[in-house]
């Protein structure tokens, strides 16, 4: 156990002295913010799980089928969140002309692979208030897959501020309502060029069956302009505005 514990200290000053000769070679001039006293006790308080996460789109280690459809779908929110409209596909006029000879244009057609399948999903046409067909996606999978690490980093690339909370923790529905809310809804104050939420809800195999009724609620939930001018005001302010932010919810037990 002595010997185990001396490798594992030996390995551990051997990557950190590697990682600062990095540093120091990309930046010659030392940090003003931090002492080298700080820097070097954060490093040696630091998880490998956090030091060595992901940060980009590139280092993710999950399935590329996956990280795809996530960001293709977060990136339909691009025309309500960020006033972006969606760019049309060109159509590719050598496509038609190198089709095989003995393959019908039928034929070729009606046999569609699962990314062409899930990308005529995706690209589905928005609804009245610009939003994608679906409202919210869905991660399930075991523990360490790297689910969490992927909603996070794939928010972050589509220019989002990740939000996240855990649904197993808040037990009650009327405080998951107003946490979802405020999520979705609410705008920052902290500045004026602040990124707009993205909610990624964990654990939500453990919340309980009233808090799912809230969530889909809130997802299915009409515009209240007309309902406004018809009745009074209050019950807008009461049922809230729509869903115009995205919702990735993370489970382990689909």
């Amino acid at each position: 156990r002595r010997r185990v514990l001396e490798a594992s200290q030996q390995l551990t000053e051997i990557i950190n002295s590697c990682l600062e000769s990095e540093t120091s070679a990309e930046s010659p001039e030392p940090s003003r913010e931090a002492g080298p006293a700080e820097e070097e006790e954060s490093a040696l308080h630091c998880l490998w799980v956090d030091k060595f996460t992901p940060r980009r789109y590139m280092e993710l280690l999950s399935d590329d089928y996956t990280n795809r459809c996530l960001l293709k779908w977060l990136k339909l929110w691009d025309t309500v969140v960020f006033g972006k409209e969606k760019a049309v596909k060109k159509s590719n006029p050598n496509a038609k002309a190198h089709r095989p000879f003995n393959q019908p244009k039928e034929q070729q057609s009606k046999w569609k692979t699962k990314v062409q399948l899930t990308e005529e999903i995706l690209e589905a046409e928005l609804d009245q208030h610009k939003r994608p067909k679906y409202k919210v996606a869905l991660l399930c999978g075991p523990p360490g897959l790297g689910k969490t690490t992927l909603a996070h980093v794939i928010a972050k690339h589509a220019g989002y501020n990740a939000v996240e909370m855990n649904a197993s923790d808040d037990r009650s529905p009327e405080v998951f309502k107003t946490r979802v809310e405020a999520a979705t809804q609410m705008k920052s104050v902290l500045g004026a060029n602040e990124k707009p939420n993205c909610l990624i809800i964990d654990e939500i195999d453990g919340a309980p069956a009233a808090s799912i009724n809230v969530l889909l609620n809130i997802i299915h939930r009409k515009d209240a302009e007309g309902e406004a001018a018809a009745g009074p005001g209050w019950r807008r302010r009461r049922e809230g505005g729509l869903l115009l932010r995205p919702i990735i919810c993370i489970c382990n037990d689909q």
